[in-house]
């Protein structure tokens, strides 16, 4: 099961890169001491870069040692990781402050015998699904979709049936410090009572998560410190009060899958909950055909003991007026995943009512977005055509 760990690479376009593929954790912390001392130094850089070691000392130790973060958050660490559940990925990717790059499950196959994450009933569902939506699909859309298209949809679709703890892998680029603070976010965690199946299979991938970086002597005990007592942002402990105006929040269940999609979005803020009885989303391409509805209930709920990724849970979502715009403008498109185009949607709608009855001066603006596609927007230019019609309208079922 070795082979199967997560491991972790730190890649070239990371500064302080020792011969080895080790952190020269000293040499970056030094050089951003030094950076922290342009806040008052009249001569700048020109003169940090050669102060005297003791004094350099003193900064860190005035900086780290009280959390003043910020001269850090220079030094980026930039690593491939693979073998990390998708879970661990949403986690990571939540807390915003990184880029990342991230294999699709909507472009690759997934394939149960090389995951040990993924069980065989899972992997037997996942193939068995595969051959219905590629026949939904291709019999109600192929003609505006050629074979390569629907092989994508229907991977896309299928996944739903696979563990959100299916193995992934990833290239992220954030913030040494920051990757510090995500650390002692996971210790927190790990230290929880009570503690849940889903809760004991997340915290083995952050052991194995803190464990690689402590191996390449990327973390520090003064970076990890946590006085202000912070947690994951992905797990909240409540729901949002609801509210549209400039700024807004709302909650609505979606699946694990249309929240990892959501990510992208790092200008908006989202939080989740387990739901107490289980719930599963339901592909609309099956909604017309009661038997195939049935048939997908009874399998998807077969695997529930894996937290399919199609499993809805309660979500958070907050932002500005102007970044959910900027939502639309990404997921209002035939070329978005069914589920949350739908769901972006909903919340347009939503927000278009709430504004309407307020009469807040944004009402007319969002009745804008209101229309259809993105490439119906004022202010959007569709650089391709897609020329299907249900994609446009927002009724398409795939």
């Amino acid at each position: 099961m070795e082979q199967n760990k997560i491991r972790v690479e730190i890649l070239p376009h990371t500064p302080f890169l020792k011969y080895n593929g080790k952190f020269d954790k000293k040499a970056a912390i030094e050089y951003s001491a030094k950076l922290a001392g342009e806040c008052y130094e009249p001569e700048g850089w020109s003169k940090l870069k050669g102060e005297d070691d003791k004094k350099t000392e003193k900064r860190t130790s005035l900086t780290l040692g009280l959390e003043h973060a910020t001269p850090y958050e220079h030094i980026g660490i930039g690593f491939e990781i693979v073998n990390l559940p998708k879970i661990l990925a949403m986690v990571l990717n939540n807390e915003r402050q990184c880029s990342t790059s991230e294999k699709s499950a909507r472009y690759t196959p997934i394939d149960a015998t090389i995951d040990p994450n993924i069980s065989t009933r899972e992997g037997e569902l996942y193939n068995k699904w595969m051959n219905i939506f590629r026949t939904k699909i291709k019999d109600k859309y192929g003609f505006i979709h050629n074979d390569s298209k629907v092989e994508k949809l229907a991977q896309e679709n299928s996944r739903y049936l696979v563990t959100v703890f299916a193995s992934t892998k990833m290239i992220h680029t954030v913030p040494w410090i920051q990757l510090n603070r995500i650390v002692s976010f996971m210790q927190k965690y790990m230290a929880k009572e009570n503690k849940t199946e889903f809760d004991e299979r997340l915290i083995e991938s952050f052991k194995q998560f803190i464990e690689c970086f402590d191996e390449l002597d990327v973390l520090d005990e003064r970076a990890m410190s946590n006085r202000k007592d912070r947690g994951l942002s992905l797990f909240a402990d409540r729901q949002v009060e609801q509210q549209f105006g400039t700024s807004y929040s709302t909650n609505y269940k979606g699946s694990f899958a249309q929240l990892a999609q959501a990510h992208r979005h790092r200008t908006l803020e989202y939080g989740i909950q387990l739901l107490n009885e289980k719930e599963y989303f339901i592909p609309p391409i099956l909604i017309d055909d009661q038997l195939l509805v049935d048939e997908w209930l009874n399998d998807i709920s077969s695997v529930a003991y894996a937290n399919p990724q199609g499993e809805l849970i309660s979500i958070n979502e907050c932002g500005t007026y102007d970044k959910f715009i900027l939502k639309t403008k990404e997921r209002l498109c035939s070329a978005a995943q069914q589920e949350i185009m739908a769901q972006t949607r909903a919340t347009l709608l939503k927000y278009k009512k709430a504004l309407e009855e307020s009469n807040h001066p944004l009402a007319s603006d969002i009745a804008l977005y209101s229309k259809g596609a993105r490439c119906t927007f004022p202010d959007y230019d569709c650089a391709n055509d897609c020329k299907f019609a249900e994609g446009k309208t927002l009724v398409r079922k795939i």
